[in-house]
């Protein structure tokens, strides 16, 4: 089962994301994470790539994307969250999964988005 710190991390990453605090939110991250979206043409490695791509997460995200609700699942040394949002062109709502895989230090070692991906080109 995922640690507390674990949990805690995920809850202070979205809190940042949501703030815009991009250096915060990659130090929840470890070295040699990696990071996939589907339709990306690349895998991110590594925490200085994922920061770096931080800075641009609004063209990654459609336009008006605001989180409505996250649900946490828990496996082993894991957690999925259920993350229901809206957007601009998709004011009923919708809802996608992100998985995180922590390493033994609490930090987050991959994440994967998991979406509808032709929902997600048509948000934009």
């Amino acid at each position: 089962m995922p640690s507390a710190q674990q949990r805690e991390a995920l809850e202070k990453g979205w809190a940042a994301l949501a703030a815009g605090e991009m250096d915060t939110l990659a130090s929840f991250y470890a070295e040699d994470m990696i990071f996939v979206l589907p339709g990306q043409n690349d895998v991110l490695r590594g925490r200085a790539a994922f920061r770096s791509a931080l800075d641009s997460i609004g063209q990654a995200l459609p336009p008006g994307f605001k989180i409505t609700d996250l649900r946490y699942c828990s496996g082993e040394n894991e957690i999925v969250n259920v993350v229901e949002f809206t957007a601009d062109k998709i004011p009923q709502g919708s809802q996608c999964a992100v998985l995180f895989k922590f390493g033994g230090d609490d930090l987050v070692t991959e994440e994967r988005w998991f979406i509808d991906t032709e929902q997600w080109k048509a948000a934009f």
